[in-house]
């Protein structure tokens, strides 16, 4: 077989710069027949060794038909504010069986079943996440009247109760001892105030203007160290009297709302927190309002200063502010800033900052939060054992151990693979064996417990738990991606590309088409290698291939300098072709390919969309 990868060092972008054929036997007019045999194996090797499959941070129970028919039961007899959270848990069921349209169908259901306008903000911005890149879509379709309502700020204010603040006293029975009208000196200013209306705002002032305090009998009360402006306070005498708030600035308005908290006029409070909810219009704006609404106890405002936030994710989470605000959140600022609906939040947060960087500190403390917020053993089985992978990623063993026990001790059972990694990685695979032979023998064994007990065996055992593996769930890629680079170790390309066409043949895997890209290059079937190289490319143009050290991009240019070119005729020849046999892969290569190119694009951005589709 042709020598293909001659070092390791050669694969490193900076040698491609320099020599791009150091490493792969090609030259501009064809192949250099004299590359063949001129090294061992034991790149190739490197080049084939299998990294060991990634612990999952996702819920998977032992049974998922089982669960399913549970949550389809309790959603028929739950009351309708538990519905949400039922649906949530599906969602987190389809998204551990890799189902994404189910998934979404999931988001969409318990953002439809809201009962709170916290879980209905929160899913509707789940969902905007989820379908980043569709807005126009969303633009075209509100042009008649058919808008995804996700993608729109809720107008909640109008829908939030104000509740009833009445003192709960007959005014017109009480005698009030001072003078009808009372005079509040700030610094020197006086502000007039009607005594028995400034009265009715709240308990204390009543006790202050007509109870057993001196200020009862005073007509001039000096305010000037309360915190409260000749504007603000003016404006609350005119409150008192109309019950409505007069145009002020929002610096005015904070001065009241500081003023209502104070004196615990439930009624000005929230007319002041409605006020202030219309002046949030940008991230800085939520930044700062959010603050003093957590700190006053404001939950109107929070919630909208919420929408904001939650309306730029992703990228609110690189502001150390935003990141400050969710990770700092204490149990009472919590309730006020999402009501009962805190472990949707942080299952959120926690689901967009894993996407981004599963091992920055910024999951790490949504992780926590997501621990804290949990409350039934399901909720605990998911945070616990998702909190134990950023722990294991971040190579803090010490901390995961007890959290994969914990999620484990809960009854998710596949947080059994995190004990057996870190047992082996104490040099203990012995006892990590024993850990899964346990856990088999006490219910019917699962594809990836085989999987699992595979790692911490050789030779013949490796491969028959391999094989049992595929057999009990042939999703499951490793066992393939073993299987085809030992056989790529043993010179046996063909059978190794037989194997990994096993899986493509069903499930189309970066690292799978990878693999076969090598299997392509060590055949010297150079158009085939293009073809798998453009797929990678169309599914994700940044990828890096070969331990991530190589582009995808630079694989492709070498390679296409040994391929004849294809004229747009016969691009489309071969479109026709590939589409007809149903070859997704060979289809979305041939569009790639002609993407690059002049020709009128929006048909074959149609035609890609329908494969990526399906």
């Amino acid at each position: 077989m042709r020598k293909l990868f001659f070092s390791e060092s050669a694969c490193k972008e900076t040698k491609l710069h320099s020599a791009p054929h150091s490493w792969l036997p090609l030259d501009r007019g064809g192949l250099s027949k004299s590359a063949a045999h001129a090294s061992g194996g034991t790149s190739i090797e490197s080049l084939m060794k299998m990294p060991e499959p990634a612990v999952l941070p996702h819920f998977k129970p032992a049974d998922y038909v089982d669960i399913l028919a549970q949550i389809h039961e309790e959603l028929e007899s739950c009351p309708p504010d538990e519905r949400s959270c039922l649906f949530l848990l599906q969602f987190q069921v389809f998204r551990g069986l890799g189902e994404a349209k189910l998934s979404r169908r999931s988001l969409q259901s318990a953002w439809e079943k809201a009962s709170t306008i916290h879980e209905k903000l929160i899913f509707g911005a789940w969902l905007k996440y989820e379908k980043k890149g569709e807005e126009a879509i969303s633009d075209l379709l509100s042009s008649c009247g058919k808008c995804s309502q996700e993608f729109r700020l809720l107008d909640f204010v109008s829908q939030v109760s104000t509740g009833s603040h009445d003192m709960g006293y007959d005014e017109g029975s009480d005698e009030f001892r001072g003078s009808a009208v009372v005079h509040f000196r700030i610094r020197d200013d006086m502000i007039a105030c009607d005594r028995r209306k400034l009265a009715a705002l709240s308990t204390p002032l009543y006790a202050m203007l007509n109870g057993g305090f001196r200020e009862s009998y005073l007509e001039v009360i000096d305010m000037s160290r309360n915190g409260i402006s000749p504007i603000g306070m003016r404006a609350i005498s005119k409150f008192s009297l109309s019950g409505r708030l007069p145009y002020l600035s929002a610096d005015a308005i904070l001065e009241m709302l500081d003023f209502a908290n104070k004196f615990c006029c439930k009624g000005l409070k929230d007319a002041c927190e409605r006020k202030l909810a219309s002046f949030v219009s940008s991230r800085q704006d939520a930044i700062d309002f959010m603050e003093c609404a957590l700190e006053l106890g404001c939950s109107i405002l929070a919630a909208s200063c919420l929408q904001v936030l939650l309306n730029e994710l992703p990228e609110c989470l690189n502001d150390e502010q935003v990141v400050r605000i969710f990770s700092s959140a204490n149990k009472q600022q919590r309730l006020t800033m999402v009501g009962n609906a805190s472990f949707s939040l942080y299952c959120l947060l926690s689901e967009v900052s894993m996407s981004t960087n599963p091992t920055s500190d910024v999951t790490l403390s949504f992780l926590e939060k997501l621990v804290e917020s949990a409350s039934d053993s399901r909720q605990k089985q998911l945070a616990l054992h998702q909190l134990a992978c950023t722990r294991f990623l971040r190579k803090d063993y010490a901390e995961a151990e007890p959290l994969f026990s914990a999620a484990f001790s809960a009854g998710h059972l596949y947080s059994v693979v995190g004990l057996a990694r870190l047992t082996s990685l104490r040099g203990n695979k012995h006892f990590a064996l024993k850990l899964l032979d346990s856990v088999m023998s006490s219910r019917w064994p699962l594809g990836w417990m085989y999987q699992e007990r595979a790692l911490y065996l050789d030779g013949d055992s490796k491969l028959e738990n391999l094989n049992k593996a595929t057999e009990l769930d042939p999703t499951l890629t490793y066992p393939y991606m073993f299987r085809a680079a030992s056989l790529m170790k043993r010179q046996s390309v063909e059978a190794a590309l037989m194997e990994i066409n096993r899986i493509l043949g069903f499930k189309l895997v970066l690292e799978c088409l990878e693999l076969r890209f090598c299997c392509y290059l060590a055949l010297e079937d150079y158009r085939a290698a293009l073809c798998d190289v453009q797929a990678i490319l169309t599914l994700a143009p940044d990828y890096r291939m070969i331990g991530g050290r190589v582009a995808a991009k630079q694989l492709r240019m070498l390679v296409l300098e040994n391929v004849e070119q294809s004229t747009t005729a016969d691009c489309w020849m071969q479109l026709y072709d590939r589409w007809s046999s149903v070859d997704d892969i060979g289809s979305l290569s041939v569009i790639y390919q002609m993407l690059e190119s002049d020709t009128s694009k929006g048909v074959l951005y149609f035609r890609q969309s329908l494969l990526l589709l399906r």
